[in-house]
């Protein structure tokens, strides 16, 4: 079959590409950026079709692409609004063109990738966006099926990645005492659900929930996930009061990237459950547990990816706050007239002390701050090290009893490099892969 997934590039439709692709199906990709997307595909070879979800909302947008397509595929989705990326247009308008062109254009089966409440007691502007575009695709003559997943699973994915850095951790920070109730679903059993929607018969309901075979509070799929990725240590958790959870809430909601909002609160506390009977009957089995969702053999690397995603800002931060605070004590906390002695015994001329204390003393701010930027800190961290070793040479030389003293102040520098070669290379490898 042909088919066009919209969104195929994103952590979702990548996956229904890859496994579609592998299936023998001829698979169109509507992307904004076809040579980019094509530069990125690592899954095979797929057509490409150009197109801005932003502006594609009339049908005559989506009709010239739409000729010899038998499915139909609505991977698009946003967790946050940002800019001219909002959940209306990307959620409703746009997608309700889409239908309408599916349904002019005579394609066969319309899948729609919705999401688990997104119903009549809808509050959020995510949940009340989907829905709008579910009830404009049911109202169409075209076959179609709404697929709601609940809490998606998978290596890579969003949510892999925050709960897997929450389960990880040695205390568990939970919003009230985590009796939230969810009931994640893993990328694979979504797969292929959505494979048996396409390939078979549509259910009478044609909304599905896509959920795992179990609700579980908050506090038992973070346990659940964590004797996943084989951490040995019984969690410790640490119930967060609503109101200090709210103000979390509302400053991540000002943060780019932050991924527990207001909005993401708010649909945490109504409860992500549903009855998990049609998803067995399509996938003809019962679908994969938490305990389930990382394969033995990959939960050490699994492991590793969720525990350095917190374990390294902490090195980054620690590194700053050296920089910074060796700063601050060399503009004077520390008496100036013996910092004048040192530097004397080092070998700088008189003139030159106070510009030198002050200018190093400038320079470890700057360092320090950079660190806690985004871009750029590889170039900060070869300037660090080099710095280090500039002062660990000028020192053996001119202080050399310093390499004796009682609280190391030489011999530490050893241990920074160490954590600043460390840090190097991934924040290297972080920069290729992205670019």
């Amino acid at each position: 079959m042909n088919i066009l997934i919209t969104g195929g590039t994103g952590f979702l439709g990548s996956h229904f590409a890859t496994r579609f692709a592998r299936e023998g199906h001829r698979l169109t990709l509507a992307v904004r950026d076809p040579a980019s997307a094509r530069t990125r595909s690592t899954a095979g070879a797929f057509d490409y079709a150009a197109i801005d979800f932003r502006r594609a909302t009339r049908s005559a947008d989506w009709l010239p692409m739409l000729g010899g397509i038998d499915v139909v595929i609505n991977a698009v989705g946003i967790l946050r609004e940002s800019g001219g990326q909002t959940f209306d247009l990307l959620h409703r308008q746009a997608p309700a063109a889409l239908f309408s062109a599916c349904a002019q254009a005579g394609v066969k089966r319309v899948i729609q990738i919705s999401a688990l409440g997104a119903d009549e007691h809808a509050q959020s502007g995510y949940h009340l966006s989907k829905r709008a575009a579910d009830e404009v695709l049911l109202g169409l003559p075209v076959a179609a099926a709404i697929v709601q997943p609940s809490l998606v699973y998978g290596a890579g994915g969003t949510s892999a990645r925050l709960f897997g850095v929450l389960a990880s951790l040695p205390l568990i920070p939970l919003p009230g005492r985590g009796d939230q109730r969810v009931q994640p679903v893993h990328i694979d059993d979504l797969v292929e659900l959505v494979v048996r929607l396409v390939d078979g018969e549509l259910p009478d309901n044609p909304r599905i929930a896509a959920v795992g075979p179990h609700a579980l509070t908050l506090r038992e799929f973070l346990a659940a996930l964590r004797q996943a990725l084989g951490i040995a240590r019984p969690p410790h958790f640490i119930p967060v009061p609503d109101v200090l959870t709210d103000s979390a809430a509302k400053v991540a909601s000002m943060l780019p990237g932050a991924l527990l909002d207001v909005e993401a609160l708010a649909m945490l506390r109504r409860g992500n459950t549903a009855d998990p009977s049609m998803m067995r009957r399509l996938l003809g089995r019962e679908p994969r547990g938490v305990e389930d969702f990382i394969p033995r053999r990959e939960a050490g690397a699994a492991r590793l990816g969720v525990q350095l995603q917190w374990l390294l800002p902490v090195l980054r931060a620690s590194l700053a706050f050296v920089w910074i605070l060796t700063g601050i004590v060399s503009l004077g906390v520390f008496p100036v007239a013996e910092s004048h002695a040192l530097l004397a015994r080092a070998g700088v001329p008189e003139a030159l002390r106070s510009a030198a204390l002050y200018g190093a003393a400038l320079l470890d701010l700057a360092l320090g701050v950079l660190m806690l930027a985004g871009r750029g800190r590889a170039a900060v961290l070869v300037v660090q090290a080099g710095l280090i070793l500039a002062y660990t040479a000028i020192i053996s030389w001119k202080l050399p009893e310093f390499w004796l003293h009682p609280y190391g102040p030489v011999s530490k520098n050893l241990p920074m490099l160490a954590a600043i070669w460390l840090l190097y290379e991934l924040e290297s490898h972080r920069w290729n892969t992205s670019t």
